[in-house]
């Protein structure tokens, strides 16, 4: 077999970040670090040191192993500096292994701190392996500029364990996932690069003596030469042997849930066209955004999806437009097709309706379609409300509340209060306020929008109806004018609402809105 050459360098290199040659490190991020080392937390960043400047940049997330006698410190910080904890999907759950997010405002970027306080490898699907190395490995540890950083012997052992168990098993090479990736083969040249053979041995026999140094060099070669499979799969075998007492689950078990989760993930991905994200360990959160007439709601909500979605579990809707039910699609088709007949009014608002004639006058037809919008809004809103309930954080585009008088369409009470001030109110004014039907049908509607409890974060975009109406370039200006003229004029003191000058650059609005929800999260 042939043997590896290595080439021996200082344990604790030092990595600087150069600012003329990499991106300067967060603010949050630096802020981290210097609390870390004030408060003489026991740490390091354990992992892909190679590319440590890109954890600086928060491009890669912050795998930190903690000292667990620092874990109540350690959690203060993160609370003090911003950060939110979080759960990952159910499949990546472990037992020692926590995730953290903050937010730097300034470079607007999420920074996802995974911290780690036992260390667990293994496959993505089970990380099935613990290696009880965590206090010399930590105590390894040397400054190198933002962070600590272990030795490179030991960062070079547990790396070398780390990709037999993903690329030199049996399952792994049948899963196609038998070869590194370019990443993974850039941080092992590093590692080749600066490791002392000396200290490999001295760190195995002391901490690891099932494993051999011969040994480790045979799982080097499984995972970089072109060895043939069978013998790599031997390799993965004997390693999984001599770990076997440092493992979570069973074998078999291990097994099934590598196959289980891929297949699972692969359904959702591909039939249902959803990934699994983090859901907020403190609860989920409704967020409503409404306006006036180019006020940009839409184009907020848009810019906090993105935001939000790329780690959490986020779903938008639109309180506006509702998903249609059955019932509603069958009573719409109903009206639809009574409307060609002239039986109804075909009315697309309230004013419209008015200014129709029809056999049968504007107002139960239109009251009809009106309890069957609540009931569809009261149904979307019992779905976000059960999504929040689960950790996920919903964005709702448009929101029923009490200082708004329209919502896209006016609703069945106020239209009623159109049809009485009009002056054909005799012509039209059927069903009358009295009507034992129609108060039936206002009190229902009034019932579902009761249901709907206030949502936990309300932004009121406000702009002047001159900057809406240059905005609003495809509606009628008198229209879009008179609506946006009735929103700016109302008073929101008193409220628990958030009060946004939409007037401003779009970048503007979303940094404001953002730093009010992260605070909030």
């Amino acid at each position: 077999m042939t043997q590896t050459r290595y080439t021996a360098k200082a344990t604790a290199p030092t990595i600087e970040i150069s600012e003329d040659t990499q991106e300067t490190p967060l603010d949050l991020v630096v802020g981290l670090c210097k609390a870390l080392a004030s408060e003489q937390i026991a740490y390091c960043h354990w992992k892909s040191n190679n590319h440590i400047s890109r954890s600086a940049t928060g491009e890669n997330d912050l795998d930190l192993l903690i000292s667990r006698s620092d874990i109540t410190n350690f959690t203060e910080i993160l609370s003090r500096l911003g950060f939110k904890q979080a759960k990952g999907p159910t499949e990546k759950q472990m037992s020692g292994v926590h995730d953290f997010f903050g937010f730097d405002a300034e470079a607007d970027r999420i920074v996802h701190v995974h911290a780690h306080y036992q260390m667990v490898l293994g496959h993505d699907m089970t990380k099935n392996y613990r290696l009880p190395i965590e206090k010399a490995y930590i105590r390894s540890a040397a400054q190198a500029g933002l962070f600590k950083i272990p030795a490179v012997e030991y960062e070079y052992i547990v790396f070398i364990i780390r990709m037999v168990l993903k690329h030199s098993t049996w399952d792994t090479v049948l899963g196609g996932e038998g070869k590194l990736n370019s990443a993974e083969r850039q941080e092992l040249a590093y590692l080749l690069d600066k490791i002392d053979p000396r200290q490999v041995a001295n760190i195995l026999q002391e901490h690891l003596p099932y494993l051999s140094v011969e040994f480790l060099d045979e799982c080097l070669q499984a995972i970089t030469t072109t060895e043939s499979i069978r013998k790599r799969i031997k390799i993965g075998a004997r390693l999984h042997k001599h770990l076997r007492s440092n493992t979570r689950h069973s074998y078999l078990k291990d097994i099934h849930l590598k196959f289980w989760r891929r297949i699972k993930i692969a359904l959702r991905r591909r039939i249902l066209n959803k990934s699994p994200k983090h859901r907020l360990g403190g609860g989920g959160i409704l967020i409503a955004v409404v306006g006036g007439d180019g006020a940009g709601k839409s184009t907020v909500v848009d810019g906090l999806n993105a935001w939000l979605s790329r780690y959490f579990g986020t779903t938008q809707v639109h309180m506006g437009k509702p998903d249609w039910s059955t019932t509603t699609v069958l009573v719409r088709g109903l009206l639809y097709f009574a409307s060609l007949a002239r039986l109804v009014p075909r009315a697309s608002s309230a004013r419209n309706a008015l200014q129709q004639k029809a056999l049968i006058s504007p107002g139960y037809p239109w009251l009809v379609r009106e309890i069957c919008r609540s009931r569809d809004r009261f149904r979307t809103y019992v779905r976000a409300r059960r999504y929040a309930a689960d950790g996920g954080i919903v964005l709702l585009d448009r929101y029923p509340v009490p200082q708004l008088k329209f919502m896209d369409d006016p609703l069945s009470g106020i239209f009623l209060e159109q049809l009485a001030t009009s002056p054909r109110a005799n012509e039209f004014l059927s069903p009358k306020k009295e009507s034992r039907l129609a108060s039936a049908i206002l009190k229902q509607e009034a019932r579902y929008y009761n249901y709907m409890a206030p949502p936990d974060l309300l932004f009121v975009l406000r702009v002047e109806p001159d900057t809406a109406v240059m905005r609003k370039t495809d509606e009628d200006p008198a229209t879009v004018r008179e609506r946006s003229t009735e929103f700016f004029a109302l008073d929101w003191q008193g409220t628990r609402a958030h009060v946004i000058d939409a007037g401003q650059e779009k970048e503007a609005v979303l940094a404001e809105i953002k730093s009010i929800i992260w605070s909030a999260l």
